[in-house]
């Protein structure tokens, strides 16, 4: 999880890629040898007669294609392709050396078998096609391959969320690599992880870098929905002798729609839930100097208590200040937190950092209610929010952010 709602499996992750490929088949059986003639005890041929052609070997009606018989170093990722004359009476069964059956699904209009996942490596497996035997031709075929040797170049996947986890209506779905993946193998990479929600939405992939891509649906995620993700990329190539080291699925929650909106026109924070405004609230933001972003942000990051230590980067006009209920929206360390030094300044004039002051009631109040996702919009501010400075997956339309795939 190139696209959802839900595209295609990092429940995720897969559908495997179908490369082309011509196998021989074997045939079923042999044509009997030309008949004698009997007589005397002896056999003999009437006299000037020739002998009788031997009919034709019979021929299967079914065949494995790819991988060709015998085959060694086959990725373990490959799906297996056979033939067939009447595909809806035909059956794929795959098997290890010691006759354990492979899971996977075959695709009858594709005469396809795909792995439910990546087999093993440096194994031997045999495939058995079962049709239908007619007008005197077989209905089984078998042939045999052996996988790759495991790898030593991989590549791991990892995922921001864990199963179980509740989000806000706005967080994305991220996947990070530990080395760059090459423009060339990213839509593979796409195809390989899918995404199922519940209710179905429509959503897309797109790369942040060459080692982080996110999946966000086409609108907010609907409150309460369920989704589930599965990259599958274990065995399959990334580039420059690289692969894809394991498979990994997360299940999450979505929690109820709850939204954040801040107008510095109005100095006020109109809080939604399920639709409804709940609270209205007032605030401060960013003084000339340091402007708050003007942007749609998500909350990162969740902390009681806090210093915002600013020294280092700023020797002479840094600070350290303790601050409570700090919410993150912004790598540039733009948060929403209570501040009672400026209360009697909140819904007049902005006086903060770029920070969104609130009280401390009604940073209590906000902190106790929001989750990692939820949605945080400012407006008509001097600074316009930068793309990448935190989760801003929603500060470009969906017609834009799909161009971020490589699908």
């Amino acid at each position: 999880m190139k696209s959802i709602v839900v595209r295609r499996p990092w429940r995720m992750a897969g559908v495997a890629v179908i490369a082309g490929a011509v196998l021989l088949a074997s045939g079923c059986g042999h044509g009997d040898k030309s008949p004698s003639w009997q007589g005397g005890g002896a056999s003999q041929q009437p006299s000037g007669s020739k002998n009788e052609a031997a009919p034709p070997p019979k021929q299967s009606t079914v065949a494995v294609v790819e991988p060709k018989a015998d085959a060694t170093g086959v990725l373990a990722v490959t799906p297996i392709k056979y033939s067939s004359e009447d595909p809806e009476n035909t059956t794929v069964k795959v098997t290890d050396a010691k006759g354990n059956e492979v899971k996977g699904t075959v695709d009858k209009d594709a005469k396809t078998f795909t792995p439910a996942k990546a087999l093993s490596y440096g194994t031997k497996y045999t495939v058995t096609v079962n049709g239908t035997a007619t007008d005197g031709k077989g209905g089984t075929s078998s042939s045999a391959f052996t996988t790759m040797k495991a790898p030593t170049k991989v590549i791991r996947a990892t995922s921001f969320l864990g199963d179980g986890m509740t989000v806000g209506v706005g967080m994305p779905l991220i996947v990070k690599f530990n080395r760059a993946i090459p423009t060339a193998y990213r839509d593979d990479v796409e195809r390989r992880m899918v995404v199922t929600a519940s209710p179905v939405q429509e959503g897309t992939w797109h790369w942040i870098s060459s080692t982080e891509v996110h999946f966000r649906p086409k609108v907010y995620w609907k409150a309460n929905s369920k989704v589930f993700y599965r990259v599958s990329l274990a065995g399959v190539p990334l580039g420059n002798g690289y692969y894809g080291r394991t498979d990994m699925t997360v299940d999450i929650k979505v929690g109820r729609s709850f939204i954040m909106t801040v107008s510095n026109r109005t100095k006020q924070m109109t809080v939604t839930e399920n639709g409804k405004v709940i609270k209205k609230l007032p605030v401060s933001l960013g003084k000339p100097s340091t402007p708050s972003w003007s942007g749609t942000m998500l909350v990162i990051d969740k902390q009681r208590h806090t210093i915002f230590d600013t020294t280092d980067t700023d020797p002479v006009n840094g600070y350290k200040t303790p601050i409570d209920f700090a919410q993150r929206i912004t790598w540039s360390g733009s948060f929403i937190h209570a501040a009672p030094w400026s209360e009697g300044k909140q819904g007049h004039v902005n006086v903060s950092h770029g920070c969104v002051n609130v009280s401390e009631k009604m940073g209590a109040w906000l902190f106790g209610r929001t989750l990692v996702g939820d949605v945080v919009t400012v407006s008509g501010t001097e600074q316009k929010l930068k793309n990448g400075n935190g989760w801003t997956d929603w500060n470009e339309s969906y017609s834009e952010y799909k161009k971020g795939s490589y699908l």
